[in-house]
Parts: C-alpha cells; structure tokens; sequence
C-alpha cells in the first residue's frame, strides 16, 4: 500500500493519479520523527494514524512567507489574448476565468472537445487550456483534430490532466499538445505557461520586504538543467523517480554554483513534493542534451 507507483488496473483507467499521495505522506511523516499506519476492516472502513515530533511555539515566532513578487497587470501594447478554457467541469473553468478575466483577455469557454472545435474555427484562439479527460470528445481527440485545421498549428494547447505516469504525458504531448500543466495547479504556472507559449508579458508587484529575485518564470528550467554535469543529473533524475525526499535538496544545492536561480526553482518544486515535475523535467533536459549531441555528430543518423 505504502509503496511508490504501486496502482491497481482500475485505478490506472481512472487516470486520476499513480498511488503518490501514501509513500509520499509517509516519507514526510518519517522526516518529523514519526510514522504512519492504517488499520482497515471491510465493510466498516479504513483509518489511518501518524504520529510526529512537535513542540509547541509562540505566534511571534511564526514567520509569514510571501511571494517575492505577484501579477498585478499585462504590458502594454501587446495583442488582446483570445484564451479558450475547455473542461466539462464547469467549476474548473470558472476558477480559470476568475483568474484571467481581470487582465483583459478575452475568454470563451467550451465543455468538451467538439465544442472546442466548433469555438476555434469561429474565433481562433491564440492558447487553448484543454481538460483531457471529457464527454462528447476528449481533449486528446480535440487536439489531433485541432491541429490538422487551418491555422491550427498556430494555436498553443496547453492539456490540463491529473495524471502523473510518464506514458500519458508522452500521448499528451504526440497528440500535438505543445505541453501539459498537472491538476492542481498554481496561479504562477497559468503565468509562466502563458509567457513561454504566446508571449504574455507582464507587470509584478514587488511584496514589501522581499528583494527582486529570478524565479521560474524568468529561466527556462530544461535548458539550464541541460547545462549541469551528466553524473548530477542523473542522481538527480533518480532521487525523483525513487521519492528519496532526504537526498534531493542535497543534490539541488550541488546546483547553486551553476545556477542559483535554478537551484530556488528545483528547490520550491522539491519542497513542494511535485517530485513527478522535477523528474519530467530533468529527462526533458537529458532528451534535449542528446538531440543536440546527435545533431552536431558528423556521424548521425537522421533517418
């Protein structure tokens, strides 16, 4: 049960998540000095207990941790963004448009992946927020039709999914998706995803108290991990696919002498247990690295 990636064949059709969530809460329960256990009986249910270490503090004592910096607004003189938010969820989409509208793009909305369609050929979007999982027409489905309409490979795609296994990110992005963002998702990634594929630029507010500092939004995370060490790399890739939550951020801070701003930004990740984005992007890097060895070769075979 408590094993990573350990998954029933249902729950792989579900596409709803890889059995993360318990080798994950216990490895954090373990760092605090504690541990977990279930105890389960059928027909009643299922209960599960942890204990940790903890002392009590002061309120003086508890420090308040705030964004470096937060959107407040678009550049000007940019073009009026066309966003379509496709989920058949209708809360899903609100919570995206809620987000989005006080900028100024305009949006529509779709709840599945004909509508979509029909929405494209009308409007031409310039990025399209796509569900994967949906009635009528899933987003996978809407993409490979997408792509192939005229103007269709101008428009960025960008799949919202709730899996975490390599194999369905790989169908994601061959279906013609130009990337994927995994649910739940942050405010900074809607930015930065929107940055890196149409352009979007924008105007922050600097958080009194806090010094300017580069985050994610201003690296490409792929291409500066591409010019670490192969040998760190590696160790690193492995500490994400293992979970080995003691030894990542000994290995992120083998990264500050490079890259400090990437080592903030593997750092935050880490902290933050999306341990599934660091390994998609370390290998992307490692793909990235042997594309342009392979190109440069006099020896490669393009075939």
């Amino acid at each position: 049960m408590f094993e990573a990636f350990a998954q029933t064949a249902t729950g792989r059709a579900s596409q709803e998540g890889t059995g993360l969530g318990l080798p994950i809460s216990r490895q954090f329960v373990q760092l605090m000095g504690g541990d977990i256990i279930v105890q389960s009986e059928i027909g009643n249910g299922t209960v599960f207990e942890f204990s940790i270490r903890a002392k009590i503090v002061s309120a003086a004592k508890i420090v308040n941790q705030h964004p470096a910096r937060q959107v407040i607004a678009l550049e000007p003189n940019q073009p009026r963004y066309r966003i379509l938010i496709v989920d058949d969820k209708r809360d899903n989409r609100q919570l995206l448009i809620q987000l989005l509208n006080p900028f100024g793009f305009e949006l529509r909305e779709a709840s599945n992946g004909q509508e979509a369609i029909d929405i494209f050929e009308n409007w031409q979007p310039h990025l399209i927020w796509m569900d994967i999982q949906m009635p009528v027409m899933d987003g996978l489905q809407a993409t490979l039709r997408l792509k192939v309409l005229p103007n269709g490979q101008n428009v960025a795609i960008i799949a919202l999914t709730a899996s975490v296994v390599k194999e369905e990110q790989d169908k994601i992005l061959a279906a013609g998706c130009d990337d994927f963002l995994r649910k739940p998702f942050k405010e900074a990634d809607i930015f930065e995803l929107m940055h890196k594929h149409i352009g979007v630029r924008y105007i922050y507010e600097q958080v009194k108290g806090t010094e300017p500092q580069q985050s994610a939004q201003d690296i490409s995370i792929p291409d500066a991990l591409a010019a670490l060490p192969d040998e760190l790399l590696a160790q690193m890739r492995q500490a994400a696919i293992t979970l080995e939550i003691e030894s990542m951020p000994s290995l992120i801070e083998q990264v500050r002498p490079y890259n400090k701003p990437l080592a903030d930004a593997l750092l935050e990740l880490a902290n933050n247990l999306q341990y599934d984005q660091l390994q998609a992007l370390i290998q992307q890097a490692q793909a990235s690295t042997l594309k342009g060895l392979n190109v440069n070769s006099p020896r490669c075979n393009l075939g």
